[in-house]
């Protein structure tokens, strides 16, 4: 991918973004957010704003650290490669944070769905958690099903490629649990919480198209 591909997204449109899932994510019902970081961590917390409801406590959201894309090292450059393998380096302390994913509805944001490596990653751990938090209840979710926890995941560009690793069907074919706000062309997104020059950032995305939102 060539840095001519480059395109460069502002930060108004990542909070419309949002804005424009909020409504079909509502449909969800998320208990809960867990935000990829550090992708994730903004989309996050804009989204937890349109998903609001009055009289209703504010949606809470936890953070897991996980790296697929590693830094080249090439002087005077942004580009990234894409990594082989997951690293995780921060996760949920579950009892420390007292949270209980039996039976719930969470939502996994990340900014992007590349190779899917990352959202694959996260959700089949957070599935074992949520299934171990279950067994050591006595729940037998077989006969049980409505203690199950339900996942669903938003991202804020889902790339138009082939995917290294999958998402269970029952998911990504439901619009109801799998959320990409846009879908996008196979090419390298600079998101504005990665840039050291936002006003140059801005620049080129309102030259390419890429502030306001368009459908």
């Amino acid at each position: 991918m060539s840095a001519d591909d480059k395109q460069y997204i502002s930060y108004n449109n990542v909070h419309q973004l949002c804005q424009v899932s909020a409504e079909r994510i509502k449909n969800f019902k998320p208990d809960l957010i867990i935000a990829i970081g550090g992708g994730g961590f903004i989309p996050a917390r804009i989204l937890r704003t349109f998903l609001k409801e009055p009289g209703v406590p504010t949606i809470r959201i936890f953070a897991i650290i996980l790296s697929l894309y590693e830094d080249i090292n090439t002087v005077g450059s942004e580009k990234e490669e894409v990594g082989v393998t997951v690293k995780r380096t921060q996760w949920i302390d579950y009892e420390q944070c007292k949270l209980d994913l039996v039976g719930k509805n969470v939502l996994i944001v990340d900014e992007v769905d590349d190779t899917r490596t990352t959202l694959h990653y996260a959700l089949s751990e957070l599935e074992k958690d949520a299934a171990e938090q279950a067994k050591a209840k006595g729940i037998d979710l077989v006969k049980n099903p409505e203690m199950e926890t339900k996942f669903g995941i938003f991202v804020l560009h889902d790339k138009l490629k082939p995917k290294k690793a999958d998402l269970p069907a029952e998911i990504v074919n439901d619009k109801n649990r799998y959320f990409a706000a846009k879908t996008v062309p196979d090419k390298w997104y600079a998101y504005p919480w990665e840039s050291t020059d936002i006003v140059y950032h801005t620049k080129m995305a309102i030259e390419q198209g890429n502030d306001i939102f368009t459908e």
